[in-house]
This record gives C-alpha cells, structure tokens and sequence, in this order.
C-alpha cells in the first residue's frame, strides 16, 4: 500500500493539482476573468440565497391545454366526415367530449369506424403502452362522443410543460441573467430562479404573455360598431386593440400567416417617423405564405394579432415578397424590445400563472455568505486542531488532504459551473468532517496494528490496507444518500447534494491517494522506527 512508481506518483499530484487550478477563476473579479480564455472562465455561480435576485413559481393553465386539445379533436371530426361525405349536425364540445350527431342511420357505422381511426397511441406510433389518445363511443341516437382520455392528457401535460420551460428559458436567457435555474416541480408548475434580478416585475410580463402571434385579415362587411351590437360574422370575431383606449376590429378567424414561421425579431426605429418599431423576418414556408396573402389582398387591411390583442392594422399597399416586414404601433424603446425577445423565444403553447413570487435582497445574500463563511471557519479551525492535538505529525498530513480536498471540491464546482447555495455551502461543510473521519479510521487502525505487535512500517501498510474496506462502505452509503437526494429534491436540496457527492469523490480520492502518497514519500524519508501518533 506504501509502494507508488514514480509515475502513479506523478499522476496523483497532477491530477490534484489541475483540479485546484479550476478554482481559481473564483479568486478574480469576474471582469478579469472575462478577457481569459474561454476554457479558463469557468468558475462557481452564487446561487439566488447569496446573491439575492427574484424567485417565480409559474402554473400552467390546465383547462386551456385541454380546451385546446378538444378544439383540435373536434376540427379533426368536421374534417373527417367533411372527406367522407357524411352528413352531420350539432358539432360541439359538451362536459370534456367532443359529440357529433349522424344525420342519417346508415351511415352511423361508417362515420364510427372512421372518427376511431382519429385515435393514436399515446407517445405516437412507437408507443409501447398500448393506451391511445381518444375514446370513440356510440352513444345513441346516432351521437357519436369522442373523449381524450386521461392518460393522453397527462402526457400532452407534460409535453407542454417540457415545452414551456424552453419557452420560459429562451426568454430568461435573452434578458441577460446569469444562470438562471429553470425547472418542472409537480405535475403542473415551472420553478424561475434568476440571480441578481431584484426587480420581477418585467420578468413577469415577459413570461405571463403566451406571444401566440397571428396574421390575419380585417374584415370589411360589418363595421365595428355593428360587431359590438352582436352582428359579427360566423368566421369573423371581435378584437380590440393591445394598446390603450382599446378600438375594436373584426378580424377573420383565418390565419394567414403564424407567429411559428417566424425566424428572427429585432428591435430599431422607423427611418421616416423616428418611432420604436419591431422588424420580423419569416422562413421559406411563411414568406410565401406572406407574400401570396398580401398579392391577393393589395389595398385592404390586415391585423397583426399578439395574444387576441390587436397590436397593428396597416393597410396592404403593396405585395410583401421578400419574407420580411415591420410592427409599428405606439411602441415604446422598452415594449418594442420586449416585444421582440417574445417573438424571437417562441409561443407558449398554454398561459402561465404566477402562483408564488419572491425576492431575496443583495444585503440578506452577503449575509448568508458571511455567516456561510463564519461557520467554514471556525468548523475547519476546529478540526485542524483536533488532528493536531490527537494525531500529531500525522494530523499535519490529514490536514494537508483536507485542504487539497475543499480545494478539488471548489474545482471540479467551478468545472461544471454549478450554482452555489447555502445548503452548499454546508454540503461542503460536512465533507471536511467526512474527510477527516477518512483519516480517523486510517490513524486507528494503524494504532491497532502497533498494538499488536507490528513494527512501523509494517503498521502504516497495514492500517491503509484494512481501513479500506470500512472507508469505501461508508462513503459508497453516503454517495446513495446524496444521489437519491439529487433524483427527488428540488433546488436547494439538490445543491447540498452535489456538493456532498463531489465532496466524497474527492474524499475517496485523497485519503487513499493523497494521504497515503504523503505517509508513504515520509516513510521512505524518515525510514521511522516508532510511529509519531
């Protein structure tokens, strides 16, 4: 156990110190370390309890994602029987299914067979469940009822949520934060956390607009006036504008183009008028789209529509072919650049709700850290002492691994740019102690051996080896502990856990690499004949 070739020797002191080296970056100003390397930038991210910043809690809305949902199985049905030439009436959604009558008795069975081919298995065409998406039943009377089935609304639950927090990440991400945590918590709930964000307020109508954008055309049979009098037409729908007073439009239900086609928006001002505009710029498939719906509709107006708000209503002068255009309308700097950030992060695919908001100060932050390294402190002064006092020279050799291995712990941190927070902080805490009780059973076993009878050396090579076996089952124990903690914790319970995890590797590591190396180059020194413990 005393034996290192030179290079087993030299690849533990290499590995130790390169690992060091990647805690160094957190020693600077973070303006320094920006004109490094790429490679060397790398370094800890205090987490939203020591530096403060805004803390959301966001709920997807349920009945939007079902309502949707049924939307599309009732569009899918008029579709169907629209190709098959079935006639049908009273088309609707009623309690959570989609029913449709048959107009005539023979054809009841025809259209059942083919509306329950509307159903999929749920996860697609390689879903393995053998569940699907849809229950198709005759109810009677020749009503046919299509119902999403439980499991198919949990799954597209949680597409949408997976979807979501792109979505909210994207968006997050273009308001310059530093690494924001973005997560799923419970079935239906997205946790944001932005550091060094102490006002929430624009973040929060960042991420409560779905920004669902849509082209379409103004309707000119009815006026306003006569819309709001209850005159609207079947394919048409009241709008009002998003900016205040709010002017009504009759707008067609048909969308020419999408906010989806969209690739790029960029905030500017308007050459001419000098005012704060939004340009947009579309791919392939929407700048057809464009240019063949504003060739057929040359001299009538068309409405720009963000979230059933009316955001602009220019008149077509003229074909739009080169894919691209603006958005004007009573922007200011702020709105037209917000306005841009959600067209570029995408639509959410159903609104969100802030259902718990928080805001944790920069002066409560420092006093975490203060306090955080307080307690570092005097817990590591404390057992610096202890080995001393109890184990002597042999205390100077466990406390040189204890430092080596806090310091590899803030390293290998730094080189997965975890986020440090307070239940970090004391993850690292108790991993001094859990490195030096490695030590504590090493120095006892060896004092066993002496008692027995062995000589020096002898002892030494016996304490490591025996030592082992007790060292690896407590730690492999503790490893599984943080590792179900990371699996099933959230937040600041996963931050203890990384820490403790990373801290018994390097545990592991040092008491019987790096300890063991420094006993055993003072063995081959010294060539001992009583052991100073």
């Amino acid at each position: 156990m005393l034996y290192f070739t030179r290079w087993k020797a030299l690849a533990i002191i290499i590995t130790a110190l390169v690992v060091c080296l990647c805690a160094v970056p957190n020693f600077f100003p973070e303006s320094q370390v920006k004109t490094w390397p790429a490679w060397a930038q790398r370094r800890l991210v205090l987490g939203l309890d020591l530096q403060g910043g805004s803390y959301l809690l966001l709920e997807v809305d349920g009945n939007y994602v079902k309502k949707e949902r049924l939307d599309a199985v009732r569009d899918d049905v008029r579709r169907v029987l629209r190709d098959a030439k079935i006639a049908y009436t009273g088309l609707a959604t009623r309690n959570d299914a989609v029913e449709v009558r048959i107009t005539r008795d023979t054809e009841a069975q025809t259209a059942l067979s083919k509306l329950r081919d509307l159903a999929q298995p749920i996860g697609g065409l390689m879903g393995s469940s053998g569940q699907r998406d849809l229950e198709v039943t005759d109810a009677g009377g020749g009503v046919i009822r299509l119902t999403v089935t439980q499991a198919a609304m949990l799954d597209r639950m949680r597409k949408t949520i997976e979807q979501s927090i792109q979505i909210v990440e994207r968006r997050v991400n273009e308001l310059g934060t530093v690494e924001p945590v973005i997560q799923r918590q419970g079935a239906d709930r997205i946790l944001v956390q932005v550091p060094g964000l102490q006002d929430p307020t624009r973040l929060k109508e960042l991420l409560g607009k779905t920004a669902k954008m849509e082209f379409r055309m103004v309707d000119t049979s009815v006026s306003p006036d006569q819309a709001q009098q209850g005159r609207v037409p079947p394919d048409s729908e009241l709008l009002t504008s998003a900016s205040p007073p709010p002017v009504p439009y009759v707008v067609k239900k048909q969308v020419l183009v999408s906010g989806g086609d969209l690739t790029d928006a960029q905030p500017g001002f308007d050459q001419r008028t000098g005012e704060p505009i939004v340009s947009f710029k579309f791919n392939t498939s929407g700048a057809r789209k464009f240019a063949q719906a504003t060739s057929e509709n040359v001299g009538l107006p068309f409405a720009i529509v963000l979230d059933n708000k009316v955001i602009s209503a220019p008149v077509i002068r003229e074909p739009i072919t080169g894919g691209q255009g603006q958005i004007s309308g009573s922007f200011t700097v702020q709105s037209a650049n917000d306005l841009a950030i959600l067209l570029r992060a995408g639509a959410l695919p159903a609104p969100l709700t802030v259902v718990e908001e928080r805001t944790v100060g920069p002066g409560l932050g420092q006093d975490s850290i203060e306090k955080g390294e307080l307690a570092a402190y005097v817990g590591s002064i404390l057992v610096i002492v202890f080995m001393l006092v109890t184990y002597r020279l042999f205390g100077v050799f466990a406390n040189i691994a204890v430092v080596i291995n806090v310091a590899m712990i803030f390293g290998l941190l730094s080189l997965l740019n975890a986020t440090l927070t307070l239940p970090g902080i004391a993850g690292i805490v108790l991993t001094v102690g859990i490195a030096v009780d490695s030590n504590v059973l090493i120095y006892e076993r060896i004092r066993e051996e002496l008692r027995g009878g062995r000589n020096a050396i002898s002892a030494i090579d016996a304490g490591f080896k025996r030592a082992l076996a007790t060292i690896l089952d407590s730690n492999i124990t503790t490893f599984i502990a943080a590792a179900v903690l990371f699996y099933i914790g959230t937040g600041p319970v996963r931050g203890f856990a990384v820490t403790l995890g990373i801290g018994i590797i390097t545990t592991v590591f040092t008491a019987f690499t790096m300890t063991r190396l420094i006993v055993a180059a003072w063995v081959r020194w010294k060539r001992p004949q009583t052991v100073p413990i």
